[in-house]
């Protein structure tokens, strides 16, 4: 009996997983990527440290649970760490589970995937554009911007539309439409969040460390504490990301999204209340001055309607009720976010629905499988979207091989 002839698209992480999978089954495995080199995006996760995992992750952090259990129930995050550890790759498990490699570098991983694919002869086809998959029989055939090859199985692995310029534009989903699938509506997630609001200009490059809560129209959705960073087109920080995913959803809902912003995080309402009592003589703005960043008090007095060398004591209780509400809950619009280029995840993709859960094999193209990002899973920051790039990526090849 031949061996499986397993072609997969993209060589990313869940690509590169895969085919290692296949192989380990003794197919005969070919990586078809458009860059020069196997996972470019890796190279820009973590800052360049790579959060390869999280050893908390579980299906909950995910968007579709019950599908992501049947896929760790295979390759769990203990499974992916020992797969790791025999790489080569020692993991560093730091705050809230975000687990690096104890090298700090990115480069690190792709190095020793690399190695480990050309030592188990896996064929890799570099700078080649995927622009037709067609099936005759049992056999597919791959047509590409070179070359046309043949396979009994292929694997889907070319990402969504998160960060373009590392290869994922959005083809992947072109070709799984020729083939019958279809894709939810999708948008840019773990990504920074444009508002609408006069004073953007003048907070541009304000940081601090503060809550943020996301909101459909005046109820709080999600809330995350972080460092805030206001930009001259609307907000970022390690929270925003956080909050973009189910931001942007609402905003395909058409809701009314907001963002809730405190701003005085350490100490409570009532002791600015006795500050501003002890300080009833002083100008506003020198009250403001020791509490919040020079910078936030313009704005803050604009939107306030107060003027800036007013007097404590001579604050209306209307005027001083704005302020108080101002410092403890700034709400902004928010109007969408930046574009796929800046994203780091894509939410949405290939409808599960249409996927076998166990094989993540297609129920309308036999043979056909899908893995990473490609698919509608998705999950917050802190290593769970590269944890299911790996899980998928690695039970996509096995059965793919069998």
């Amino acid at each position: 009996m031949h061996p499986k002839r397993v072609i997969i698209i993209g060589g990313g992480a869940s690509g590169m997983m895969a085919a290692l999978s296949a192989r380990k089954n003794s197919a005969d495995v070919t990586i078809i990527e458009r860059n020069h080199k196997l996972g470019k995006k890796i190279l820009a996760t973590g800052n360049g440290r790579c959060n390869f995992t999280n050893v908390d992750a579980t299906p909950n952090n995910y968007n579709h649970p019950d599908f992501v259990n049947s896929i760790f129930e295979q390759f769990s995050v203990d499974k992916t760490i020992s797969f790791f550890k025999q790489l080569g790759i020692y993991p560093k498990i730091e705050d809230e589970g975000k687990t690096y490699p104890l090298s700090e570098q990115a480069s690190s991983i792709n190095m020793l995937f690399e190695e480990e694919i050309k030592h188990q002869k896996i064929h890799v086809v570099y700078e080649t554009f995927v622009k037709e998959i067609t099936k005759q029989g049992d056999v597919f055939q791959i047509n590409t911007d070179k070359d046309t090859y043949t396979a009994d199985r292929v694997i889907l692995a070319t990402g969504g539309k998160a960060l373009p310029q590392s290869g994922s534009d959005g083809n992947g989903y072109f070709l799984s439409e020729s083939l019958g699938h279809h894709i939810t509506d999708v948008y840019p997630s773990l990504v920074k969040l444009t508002l609408d609001s006069p004073y953007l200009k003048h907070l541009d490059g304000v940081k601090f460390k503060g809550t943020v809560e996301l909101l459909d129209y005046k109820q709080i959705i999600q809330s995350e504490f972080s460092d805030v960073l206001f930009t001259k087109y609307g907000v970022s920080g390690p929270g925003i990301l956080q909050l973009s995913r189910k931001a942007n959803e609402l905003i395909h809902q058409n809701k009314d999204v907001w963002i809730k912003v405190i701003i005085i995080n350490y100490i409570e309402k009532l002791d600015v209340i006795e500050r501003m009592k002890d300080m009833k003589d002083r100008q506003i703005k020198h009250f403001l001055t020791g509490l919040i960043h020079h910078k936030l008090i313009d704005p803050i007095l604009k939107e306030t309607k107060i003027p800036k060398d007013k007097i404590l004591q001579e604050l209306t209780k209307e005027e001083s009720r704005n302020l108080l509400s101002i410092l403890f809950d700034w709400r902004f619009k928010v109007t969408g976010s930046k574009d796929f280029t800046e994203a780091q995840v894509t939410a949405g993709g290939v409808r599960i629905d249409e996927i076998h859960a166990h094989t993540l094999e297609s129920k309308i193209m036999p043979k056909l499988y899908f893995t990473g990002e490609i698919l509608d899973i998705d999950a917050l920051c802190g290593g769970f979207n590269l944890q299911w790039a790996w899980s998928s990526g690695y039970v996509a090849g096995y059965h793919a091989s069998m």
